[in-house]
Parts: structure tokens; C-alpha cells; sequence
């Protein structure tokens, strides 16, 4: 009987042993089990948080190019825009010598080799579209030969028609080659030197008009508007005096003097109206409205 006890006994203990070993073993209550789980979870976290960062980087790292990209867009259109108003601004320009020219051509004969009448016009002996070597290239208009500019007719040994002399004819015409050639630099030290050596030659007017156009080719707008203001002062009978003014005007408005501008075409407009001079003032005049001037 005490055997049998002693031996229950023992057996009672070894089974409690066993399910203490088994309580032990269990990963629910493992505190060294807990604890590794417990490290995942937060490491788990932690690399959640490093991906989402890295993934917020790339997306600021993408924005800052889009935004770069619109700047570099909008940088190109102001360019293109500052680039179609300069073409623009050249066309009209050309357009603007092209129909001055062919009007001025009319008005003195439109004969290949007339005279000039008082030494006021084109030279002698241009023909229809006889325009700078720029305004032919944007006008499509041939280019008119202007060498017998002036040339002695009826065997004048020593005068051109108007009373100008060979010498300052040959000199006018040199210079006038320049513009029309597109030597605009050369043409304007031409024309200087023509009006300081032939400051009385009938042939004064034309020049300082054309030492202008020169100027205004060039877009040397301060230049040419006092070149064309002094053909109005100093030869105020002259012929080119319509013209001149007309680009007085121009002048203005391209150096943004929008209301001397208004004022000096509404008098072109007014006082020349049936020119051809007054009817380009009433274009420019239109042109400016439009754009609120």
C-alpha cells in the first residue's frame, strides 16, 4: 500500500513537471517569445515609415521638375513671342521702305531714266521697287537700278538735272547705292559726308532724308527721328517733307513715344491725306488703336 502511494506520487509529480514544461515551452507566454515578437512588429513599423519616406521623396523630387519644366516652357514661349514681334516689327518695316519707295517712284515720272524735277525724289533712273537690299529680300520687289542717279542728260558736260553739279551727283549717287545695297553703316557716313561737303546741293534734302532711312533700317530710332525732323526744319519746301514726317511718327511710336507719335501721324493724316504718306499715317494710326495706344 505504501508503494502503490510512493508510486502515484511519483507520478503526480512527473505529470505536473511536464505541464510546467509545457506551460514553459508555450509561445503565447514565452516572455523571450514575446519579447522577438514584440522587436518585429517594431522593426516591421520602422521599415514602413523608411519606405514612405523615401517614397515622399522621389514624389518632391518629381515635382520640382514639373515645376521646372512649366518655367522652362513658359520661358520658351516669351521668347517665341519676343521673336514673332521682332519678325513682325521687320516685315513692317520692309513692307513700309517697299511702298514708300514705289510711291515716291510714281511721283517722279515712274520712267526709268527721268529727271528728277528740282533735284526732289529718287534718283534718276530707278525703276519700279528700287528699295534697300533688306526691304527687296522681305518685299519680293526686284530691285530697280539706281546707277544713272542724277546722270548729265541732253550732253551737260558739268550739271544734272535741278542744277546739281557732276560732283555731288556721283557723291549722292554712291551713297544711295549703299542703302540700296544694304551697307546701312556705310551708307550713313555717306550720306554725313555728302551733307557736310554739298550742304547747298539741291540734292541736301534727299540726302538728309535718306540718312534717315539709314539710321531707321538700322533701328538706331533717336538717330533717325532727329534725321527726319531736320529734313522737315531745314528744307521745309521739300517734297520729302510728307515723308518725313510720316516717319517722325514712326520714330516715336518705335521708342514708345506713343502720343508725340499719334500727333505727329494725325497731322500727316490730316494735311496729306490723298498720299500715299497720309494713308500709311492712317494705317499706323489704326495699327495703334488696336493695340490700345
Amino acid at each position: 500500500m505504501n508503494a502503490r502511494t510512493s508510486a502515484l506520487a511519483a507520478a503526480a509529480v512527473c505529470a505536473a513537471a511536464l505541464t510546467l514544461v509545457g506551460c514553459a515551452t508555450d509561445p503565447a507566454t514565452d516572455p523571450v517569445q514575446i519579447k522577438l515578437n514584440d522587436l518585429e512588429t517594431r522593426l516591421t513599423r520602422i521599415e514602413r515609415v523608411v519606405s514612405n519616406n523615401s517614397l515622399l521623396d522621389v514624389s518632391n523630387q518629381l515635382g520640382n521638375l514639373q515645376a521646372d519644366l512649366r518655367s522652362m516652357h513658359n520661358d520658351i514661349d516669351v521668347l517665341n513671342h519676343a521673336l514673332d514681334t521682332s519678325r513682325k516689327q521687320q516685315r513692317d518695316l520692309y513692307a513700309d521702305l517697299d511702298q514708300r519707295l514705289k510711291a515716291l517712284e510714281l511721283r517722279t515720272g515712274g520712267a526709268s531714266g527721268g529727271a528728277i524735277a528740282g533735284g526732289n525724289g529718287a534718283p534718276a533712273g530707278a525703276t519700279s521697287g528700287a528699295v534697300p537690299a533688306g526691304a527687296a529680300a522681305a518685299g519680293g520687289a526686284a530691285a530697280g537700278g539706281a546707277a544713272a542717279a542724277g546722270a548729265p542728260s541732253s550732253g551737260a558736260a558739268d550739271t544734272a538735272p535741278g542744277g546739281a553739279s557732276a560732283a555731288d551727283t556721283v557723291s549722292y549717287q554712291a551713297a544711295f547705292a549703299l542703302l540700296k545695297n544694304g551697307q546701312y553703316d556705310q551708307a550713313v557716313q555717306a550720306f554725313q559726308s555728302f551733307l557736310t561737303t554739298y550742304s547747298t546741293s539741291p540734292l541736301a534734302d534727299n540726302a538728309q532724308y535718306w540718312l534717315g532711312e539709314a539710321y531707321y533700317v538700322n533701328k538706331a530710332f533717336p538717330e533717325a527721328l532727329a534725321a527726319f525732323q531736320r529734313v522737315v526744319d531745314k528744307y521745309p519746301q521739300s517734297r520729302k517733307v510728307p515723308d518725313a514726317l510720316l516717319k517722325v511718327g514712326y520714330c516715336d511710336y518705335e521708342l514708345k513715344q506713343y502720343q508725340a507719335a499719334k500727333d505727329v501721324l494725325t497731322q500727316v493724316q490730316t494735311t496729306y491725306g490723298d498720299t500715299p504718306a497720309g494713308q500709311l499715317a492712317k494705317q499706323r494710326l489704326d495699327k495703334m488703336a488696336a493695340e490700345k495706344h
